[in-house]
């Protein structure tokens, strides 16, 4: 007569008369199992943390320990194991490794930090970043050793950002004003974000390109031909998302006045028309400030020197650009004026606003950072600094 152990142990495995002894099944409530299933759905889920989740679930589903180590192809112990680890530490416990187990490091915390610091604090004989063969060869480790460093410590040497911060003396008072439209804008009034689209080319490919397939995107040559260039200016409605453009040969104050007109019959009657401009020379023209002085329902802001980001018309320049003319072919500047004109109608029929979000106690702390940053890398570096508004 076999005991309960060697029943348990032979049972479900092909020795016939023996039948398994059914461990109750796990309580498992609707929460637990919905996280279960997401990490064995999930493609980034760890493969032992998915094995153990089956684990759970099918012991919650009533079957038995040998079933789910036949179905799983897994130790009958293992599935006792985590069974129990669940009962005892719930989904957490699914997660832990054993002190002592898994696979030992082939390099120390000392030559880690050495690959960190000549990643952050050299460069490569003759050039300006760090590959990751380049690096490998360098400390004697496989690239892939390299790649796994840099990717736990968040580097990407082959990575570059631009930026420029504004030297205006009056940023504070600009950037106060600016942003003050945007989140609080005034009543019985309209706030235009204005500017110019200069020397957008109409480039025409050398050969026909190939339209998107199964399998394959679409193509186009990586040369082109010029035909010309054309300047779109543009103002963007910052409530409604309405945007009013027209393409000019020029971008003289000339065709910047012909523009403001074009505004003042798009916009009838004496509402106030609040424009946030950039510090283009058209834009502070002799002519122009007398043109408005004339026309006092518009109201000039300009944004700080070198911060064309604050003006939303620019986000808007990005759809055009992305959409309908990176990709685009144009034969003629008619052309391209044409495609222009139809991505304005198309986007008016359905405009979209973009929403400012950032206050200028944000923006202002973000700058600090930077501005501390230079001047540890540049000690002679002078920013401007937080002025005190006028109240």
């Amino acid at each position: 007569m076999l005991s309960n152990k060697y029943l348990d142990k032979y049972a479900g495995f092909g020795y016939p008369g023996l039948v398994p002894r059914v461990q109750p099944a796990l309580a498992l409530d609707p929460t637990d199992e919905g996280q279960l299933r997401q990490w064995v759905a999930a493609f980034g889920t760890p493969q032992q943390v998915s094995l153990r989740s089956r684990i759970v679930l099918a012991a919650a589903a009533g079957q038995s320990d040998s079933a789910i180590a036949r179905d799983l192809a897994v130790n009958r112990n293992t599935v006792i194991l985590w069974r129990g680890r669940f009962q005892q530490d719930g989904l957490d416990g699914l997660w832990e490794v054993a002190p002592g187990r898994g696979r030992k490091p082939t390099y120390g915390p000392e030559k880690i930090q050495a690959i960190v610091d000549a990643t952050l604090r050299t460069k490569p004989k003759g050039m300006t970043q760090w590959s990751c063969r380049l690096m490998a060869a360098s400390q004697n480790v496989s690239k892939s050793t390299i790649h796994t460093i840099w990717q736990s410590h968040n580097l990407k040497p082959h990575r570059v950002k631009t930026f420029k911060l504004s030297r205006d003396a009056k940023f504070l008072e600009k950037l106060t004003d600016v942003v003050g439209l945007y989140l609080n804008p005034p009543q019985q009034a309209m706030v235009l974000c204005v500017d110019e689209k200069s020397q957008i080319q109409a480039l025409d490919r050398t050969q026909p390109g190939l339209p998107i397939k199964k399998g394959r995107c679409g193509t186009m040559t990586h040369d082109y031909k010029r035909n010309g260039t054309t300047t779109l200016f543009a103002a963007l409605e910052v409530l409604q998302g309405r945007v009013v453009g027209e393409c000019f040969e020029r971008h003289r104050h000339q065709e910047f006045l012909r523009f403001l007109r074009r505004l003042d019959r798009e916009f009838p009657g004496e509402i106030p028309l609040h424009l946030v401009m950039d510090n283009y020379g058209t834009h502070k023209h002799p002519r122009v400030r007398t043109w408005l002085q004339r026309h006092p329902r518009f109201v000039p802001h300009f944004v700080p020197t070198s911060c064309s980001w604050l003006n939303l018309v620019e986000r808007w320049f990005g759809e055009l650009t992305r959409k309908r003319i990176r990709r685009g072919s144009f034969g003629s500047v008619e052309d391209l004026e044409k495609a222009i004109e139809e991505f304005l109608t198309t986007w008016n029929e359905k405009p979209r606003p973009f929403v400012w979000a950032a206050t200028v106690e944000s923006i202002v702390e973000k700058l600090s950072r930077c501005r501390q940053t230079l001047e540890k890398i540049q000690p002679g570096c002078t920013l401007p600094r937080k002025r005190k508004s006028k109240q």
